[in-house]
This record gives C-alpha cells, structure tokens and sequence, in this order.
C-alpha cells in the first residue's frame, strides 16, 4: 500500500505523515517514509538526522558525468538506482529516503520526477510507503503520485487550505488519476468553528476521513524542536490519527 499525504504548505501535512508512520511502525509491517517536499521537514518530525538526499545524489552524479568519471555505455540509472539505495536511511521501526532538493540553480521538477521510478523499484522492498508530498498540486501534474492507492489531502480552515484540498480532486479527475481512495483531513479544528469548518470542507466534494482538533501539545512540541513522534499515546492529536489510520486500513 502506497499512502500519499498532500494539500497546502503549512495545513500539516508532516504532523499527519508523522503520526502514520508512528503508528504503521508498531504494527510490524516494513515501512518507507518518502519525503518528496522540497521544504523538508519530515526527518526532524521524525527525529532522524539526514546527510544525504536524492538531490544530494542527483548532483554528484551530475559533476561524475561532466568530469567523465563514469565508463562510456555505463547505465546511469543504475548508478542512479544504486546510489539512492544507499541514501535509504534505516532505522529499527522505519526506512526514510528524503527527496531533498538540488545544490544547484533550476527547478525542483527532475529530482521530483525521479520520485515514480524510485517507487517502482523500492515498492517490492516494503509493505507500506508513506509519501510527504511537496505543497501544492505539482506532485499530481508531474503525476509522480499517480501509482498512490491512497491520498489523504490535509486542510485546516483556511480558505486558501480548503481552495487546495478542492483543486486537487478536480486535478485529479481531470488527469484521470485513479487512487484506491481519496480522503480529507481537517486540522487544527476549534471545537466552536466545528460545525461550520466541516460544512465548508463538504463542499470540496471530497469525503472526510478524520478530524485533527487544535492542540496545544503539538503547538509546543513545534515550538521546542522536538519529534513530533514522541507525542504521547494518550495525545488527542496521536489517537486521531490513529483512527484516521484504522478506517483506511479497513478498506
């Protein structure tokens, strides 16, 4: 199973990304955590320290073949393929790989191209990919997110939060990407704004999967630098995930 999380920069897609894999990590099952947004920021939610990204790798092999450092008719998707092999971050509960970005000028569309066949070659490897998409709508116009079985769209009450989380199952449709499921998840709701946040996110057309309330722990755990990972279980924020989690793996 391939879980994609997406939606507008800031809305909280990291905190729900994090929290899956917190949970996914304690069932047993063998799983990558992909960080495909440039702004990246999920190895600190997940409290691992990373020195190498696919950007990193992309620009090294870059420099080996305008040096000519490698062998004329050599592959170079195989060193390619090899090299990143060599980024996948282990660590006893998880894998993480993070696309990070270019050292170099120029946009952030080859390294996050890469992305599919990178999924295509490690997906056999694992039980459960978990992606930290990139803010935004790229992934899917890029359709690196086209092989997702399931894509949960973060919003949080922000007009501009839920504009995105509409435009991506338009995007969608219109591209005729075809995921297993596609849900929305509001956060930092207020208890007082409930009836009326819900009511607006009807009208994405896309089905609620889970509530995430406004939470002062999270805020602080920002706040001090600290892995959103070590929330506790008893967080309101943790056991909303995790029944977000629990009605996807029904399905």
């Amino acid at each position: 199973m391939i879980i994609a999380v997406s939606g507008k920069g800031g809305v909280g897609k990291t905190l729900v990304s994090s929290l899956l894999i917190k949970k996914l990590s304690k069932t047993g099952k063998d799983v990558l955590a992909i960080d495909a947004d440039p702004d990246s920021n999920l190895p600190e939610a997940l409290g691992v320290d990373v020195d190498r990204t696919v950007g990193d790798v992309r620009e090294e092999l870059k420099k080996d073949t305008t040096q000519g450092r490698i062998p004329p008719g050599m592959n170079k998707w195989d060193i390619l393929d090899y090299k990143i092999m060599e980024s996948v971050i282990e660590t006893p509960q998880f894998d993480l790989l993070v696309m990070g970005r270019p050292e170099g000028s120029g946009c952030y569309c080859a390294v996050n191209n890469m992305l599919r066949k990178i999924i295509e070659n490690l997906s056999d490897n694992y039980d459960i990919i978990v992606i930290d998409t990139e803010a935004g709508l790229e992934h899917l116009s890029r359709r690196t997110t086209q092989n997702v079985d399931v894509m949960l769209v973060v919003t949080d009450n922000s007009k501009r939060g839920i504009l995105t989380a509409h435009r991506i199952g338009e995007l969608a449709a219109e591209l005729d990407i075809r995921f297993k499921d596609l849900y929305l998840i509001l956060n930092r709701v207020q208890p007082e704004m409930e009836k009326e946040f819900i009511k607006r996110a009807e009208e994405t057309g896309l089905e609620i999967v889970g509530i995430v309330h406004e939470d002062d722990e999270v805020a602080l755990y920002d706040m001090d630098g600290k892995p959103l990972v070590e929330l506790p279980n008893d967080s309101n924020t943790v056991k909303a995930v995790s029944g977000i989690l629990t009605s996807i793996l029904k399905d």
